[in-house]
């Protein structure tokens, strides 16, 4: 079945694809708009904590600014356009929103700021930052963040999405595209957030378990992209007629799919095992302090007390 038709005229005659072309502006409304709230909500937070003489680290910041632009970078850009014709660029935006812009806007801590800039509402009544508060302690969250649901989901959301004809149908339309979209988003950020564990949230699971989750997620990852790169004809309707323009092969460019869906599963646990194990040494590192200030306290004691009967000997010797 040929699904080329409905990308539209304007997807039949695309120009080879090339990096600078992918790269240049072309704005989806809804991620647009979502990307400058994103920016304009986070910076706003900032300010407020700033003004109020309390820190934020600006590393958090810088996190946050890049999660935001990676997604702006894949669906902002005529990237957005040729994945719509071409298997391979939409699978980097897949992997992209999927799994580095999660990594990237939970390095920011977004709930921890916004818990930090909302006001508190005053005794017994309710404001953004209560009800916000209630969500992260509810059973809704505590379902949805647990290993039982994000490492189904995370790898449902490959199989059972590309493999059954949902993909199609979601791609014969720009909301459906768009929906996808953000349903990846979505995914990476709750698959992620328990195992950065940098916000607060209903699992804060050890650094151990935590690894233990990232690698549950990954090898299946793997093995989605050597499906698609050991398949001898093309599996998914969409791509299997690119526009001639492009002057692709459908097969060759459902490898590189796959080639791409396979080395990026390496890059996010790199990156998150790297800020696991700087974590993980922070927190050792406070330990060590507290227990060391608290050995020098009891220290502080224990010479106070034997000053005390130093002095109690030499008063008994005076008199």
């Amino acid at each position: 079945m040929d699904h080329s038709g409905h990308h539209g005229m304007m997807m039949m005659d695309m120009p080879p694809f090339t990096l600078g072309r992918g790269l240049e502006f072309s704005g989806d409304p809804f991620f647009m708009i979502g990307s400058l709230l994103g920016l304009g909500l986070y910076g706003w937070a900032v300010v407020r904590l700033r003004r109020r003489g309390d820190k934020w680290p600006v590393g958090r910041t810088v996190a946050w600014v890049l999660g935001v632009l990676s997604v702006a970078l894949v669906m902002c850009t005529k990237l957005n356009d040729y994945g719509m014709v071409m298997f391979s660029v939409h699978m980097v935006q897949h992997m992209v929103i999927s799994m580095l812009s999660p990594i990237l806007l939970l390095l920011g801590a977004p709930v921890t700021l916004t818990l930090r800039a909302l006001p508190a509402a005053g005794r017994g009544r309710k404001g953004p930052r209560e009800l916000l508060v209630a969500l992260l302690h509810s059973r809704y969250m505590r379902v949805i963040t647990h290993p039982a649901f994000t490492i189904p989901l995370f790898i449902a959301s490959l199989y059972a999405l590309y493999f059954s004809p949902l993909f199609d149908f979601l791609m014969e339309t720009k909301t459906g595209h768009i929906a996808m979209m953000v349903h990846f988003l979505a995914v990476g950020l709750v698959f992620f957030w328990p195992i950065m564990g940098v916000d607060p949230g209903p699992h804060r699971p050890g650094y151990v378990m935590r690894m233990l989750e990232l690698f549950a997620g990954m090898p299946f990852h793997a093995f989605f992209g050597i499906a698609l790169m050991m398949a001898t004809q093309p599996m998914i309707g969409t791509y299997m007629h690119p526009p001639a323009s492009l002057g692709i092969d459908a097969l060759s460019d459902q490898t590189a799919a796959g080639g791409i869906a396979w080395a990026f599963s390496e890059i996010p646990s790199v990156v998150v095992l790297i800020a696991l194990v700087y974590q993980w040494y922070r927190s050792e590192q406070r330990q060590a302090k507290r227990s060391d200030r608290n050995a020098a306290r009891d220290g502080d004691k224990e010479l106070a007390a034997y000053n005390a009967y130093l002095a109690s000997l030499r008063a008994r010797e005076q008199q």
